[in-house]
C-alpha cells in the first residue's frame, strides 16, 4: 500500500508539472484536518551537499528532504555542522541596527525579510531534516532505493552534474542541477533532450535569473534603450583568491625515511602516495571520469581548477555575467571562438584566459563580437562611463549605437551611460514575469508541483551552458575553432571536436544501479 501512495504521488507531481496544471492544486481545507495534500511539499533528495548544496539545502527547508548524499561525510558533516553558529551569527547581526552609510562609500545591502527567512531555514534544517534524512555515499544507491523522492538536487563536482541528472530524469524526478550545467557540450545537449522527452522541472543553479534586476537588464535592451548591440566585454576575477589554476599536477610524496607524516584518517602514517581521507570514497568522487591518484590538491572545492572535474572560471562564473546577454539578444551559438591565455598544461586551467566569440545575425539582429575576459583580466573602460570604475569581481558592458549598458555580477545594478541616457531612456516597460521572492530553488519546486513554469529551465540552460563551454573547446584546441552549432560539430580542426564529450571511466554509466 505505502508503494501505491508514492507511485500516485509521483504521478500527481510529474503530470502536473507537464501539463501546467494549476487548477489541480487541491486547498488542504478541502481534504480535512490532519491530511496533507501531496501538493504542499516535495519529497526532495539532495546530492552534494557540503559546498553550493547546503546553501540549497537552506533555501529548500520548507520541503521535505528525505534523502542527503554526499561522496565525503567528512567535509560534508563538517559543513553542515556549523549549522547552529552560522545561525548565531545572523541572529546577532539581525539584533543589531543597520550602521550608518560611510561617506563615499556604497551602503551595504543587508536584506532583513530575507534574512529572517533564511535564519528559519537554517534552524528547520538543523533540527528537524539532518537528524531524520538517509545518508548516502552512493548516488546510484540513493536512487535505486529512495521509492519515495519527487525531486534530486545535484550540487557536486562539475563531471558529475550530467551523470546524476540524467538517472533521476529517467526515473522521472524533477531536477535541479548547479551551474554550469554540465561538464562537457555533448552532455548539456544530451540533458536538455532528456528534459524535453521526461517533461520533468528542471533548473539550472545561475540564481541571478531570477533576480528583478536581471530580469530589469534585459528589458532595457529589448527595449532598445542602448541600440543596435554588436559588442560585448565581459569579466569575473575568478579564480584569483578562490582556487589553485595554472599549477602542475602534484607529485606523491617520495617513500623515502623521514618524509613520512600523520593522517587525519585514524592518526595513520602516510609514505608515499597521500592517504585518503576515512569518510572519502574517491572512486565515487572519480565518478565518470578518468582514474587519479587522490591528492589533497584536487578535494574539497579545488577541483574547479582541474581539467578532468571542473571548467575553471568560466563554467563558475559564466552562468552568472554571460547569461543576460544571451537572453536580452537571443545570441544562440557562436560561429567561431578563440582563446588566448597564459600558460596551459593541458591538465590544470591558466591563470588567466581571454576568449572572443563571434555571434552571427538572428533575423534584424547584427552579429556580435563578446570578449570575456578572467583572472583579473579586464577590458578597456568606454569614455561614456565618466567617472565610473570597473568592479574588478565582475560584471558586464554590452556596447549598444546609443549607449552602454552595464550590470554587475548576477545581472545586479543595470544601468546605462552616458549618465545623461539614464537619466532620460526612464526605466523601460515590464515585459518579463518577476520570480517571487527572487526565490530560484523555490520557483523551481513551485514548477514541478505545476504552479508555474522555471526561470531558467535545461532548454536555456544548456544552450547558455554549450557557449561557455566553447571557450574551454577552444583553449584546449590552442587555436581558433569555427563552430556548426546545428551539427555540434568544429569545422576547421577535427582534434577539437574530441573536446566536446569524452567516454565516461570504465564501469561508469549515468544509469542507476538495479536491485
Amino acid at each position: 500500500m505505502k508503494e501505491a501512495n508514492n507511485t500516485s504521488r509521483r504521478s500527481f507531481l510529474k503530470n502536473a508539472a507537464a501539463t501546467g496544471a494549476a487548477f489541480l492544486i487541491v486547498p488542504r481545507h478541502v481534504l480535512g484536518r490532519g491530511f496533507t495534500p501531496p501538493s504542499d511539499t516535495l519529497n526532495i533528495a539532495g546530492i552534494g551537499v557540503g559546498g553550493m548544496g547546503r546553501t540549497n539545502l537552506i533555501n529548500l527547508s520548507s520541503q521535505n528532504f528525505v534523502a542527503l548524499c554526499d561522496v565525503d561525510w567528512g567535509y560534508a558533516g563538517r559543513s553542515l555542522n556549523r549549522l547552529g553558529a552560522d545561525a548565531q551569527r545572523l541572529q546577532a547581526r539581525l539584533d543589531q541596527p543597520d550602521p550608518p552609510p560611510i561617506p563615499g562609500e556604497p551602503a551595504i545591502e543587508f536584506d532583513r525579510r530575507k534574512a529572517k527567512v533564511q535564519l528559519a531555514n537554517m534552524l528547520r534544517l538543523q533540527s528537524d531534516i539532518l537528524p531524520r534524512a538517509k545518508r548516502y555515499q552512493d548516488y546510484r544507491e540513493l536512487l535505486d532505493r529512495q521509492k519515495d523522492i519527487d525531486a534530486v538536487f545535484v550540487a557536486t563536482a562539475d563531471h558529475m552534474h550530467a551523470p546524476i541528472a540524467l538517472a533521476a530524469m529517467d526515473l522521472g524526478k524533477h531536477v535541479y542541477v548547479q551551474k554550469p550545467l554540465t561538464w562537457s557540450v555533448g552532455e548539456a545537449r544530451l540533458l536538455a533532450r532528456r528534459a524535453k522527452e521526461t517533461h520533468v522541472a528542471t533548473q539550472m543553479g545561475n540564481q541571478g535569473h531570477s533576480l528583478d534586476d536581471a530580469r530589469l537588464a534585459v528589458e532595457y535592451v529589448q527595449a532598445g534603450a542602448i541600440g543596435e548591440v554588436r559588442e560585448i566585454h565581459i569579466w569575473t576575477n575568478r579564480p584569483v583568491g578562490f582556487w589553485p589554476q595554472g599549477v602542475s599536477r602534484p607529485l606523491p610524496l617520495p617513500a623515502a625515511a623521514g618524509s613520512c607524516r600523520k593522517t587525519e584518517a585514524k592518526n595513520q602514517t602516510a609514505c608515499g602516495d597521500f592517504v585518503i581521507p576515512e569518510k572519502l570514497d574517491w572512486n565515487l568522487f572519480l565518478g565518470v571520469a578518468p582514474e587519479v591518484p587522490y591528492h589533497p590538491s584536487y578535494h574539497p572545492f579545488n577541483w574547479r581548477g582541474w581539467v578532468d572535474w571542473g571548467v575553471g572560471a568560466i563554467g563558475d562564473m559564466g552562468a552568472h555575467l554571460i547569461d543576460h546577454s544571451m537572453w536580452s539578444l537571443d545570441l544562440g551559438l557562436p560561429t567561431s571562438i578563440e582563446t588566448f591565455s597564459t600558460g596551459f598544461n593541458g591538465v590544470c586551467y591558466p591563470l588567466s584566459t581571454k576568449t572572443v566569440y563571434e555571434f552571427g545575425p538572428r533575423g534584424s539582429l547584427p552579429p556580435v563580437k563578446l570578449t570575456w575576459y578572467d583572472g583579473g583580466l579586464l577590458p578597456e573602460e568606454p569614455t561614456e562611463l565618466g567617472a565610473e570604475e570597473l568592479k574588478r569581481e565582475g560584471g558586464a558592458l554590452l556596447v549598444g549605437s546609443k549607449g552602454i549598458l552595464l550590470h554587475d555580477t548576477y545581472g545586479r545594478n543595470p544601468r546605462l551611460f552616458p549618465q545623461s541616457l539614464h537619466e532620460s531612456f526612464g526605466k523601460p516597460p515590464q515585459k518579463l514575469p518577476r520570480i517571487e521572492n527572487e526565490d530560484h530553488e523555490m520557483n523551481w519546486v513551485d514548477a514541478a508541483k505545476g504552479k508555474t513554469e522555471t526561470s531558467c529551465p535545461f532548454e536555456y540552460a544548456a544552450r547558455l551552458t554549450e557557449v561557455m563551454l566553447l571557450g574551454i573547446v577552444a583553449l584546449r584546441a590552442q587555436t581558433k575553432i569555427e563552430y556548426n552549432g546545428a551539427a555540434m560539430r568544429v569545422t576547421n580542426a577535427p582534434l577539437a571536436n574530441s573536446f566536446l564529450q569524452r567516454e565516461s571511466r570504465k564501469g561508469w554509466a549515468s544509469a542507476p544501479l538495479k536491485s
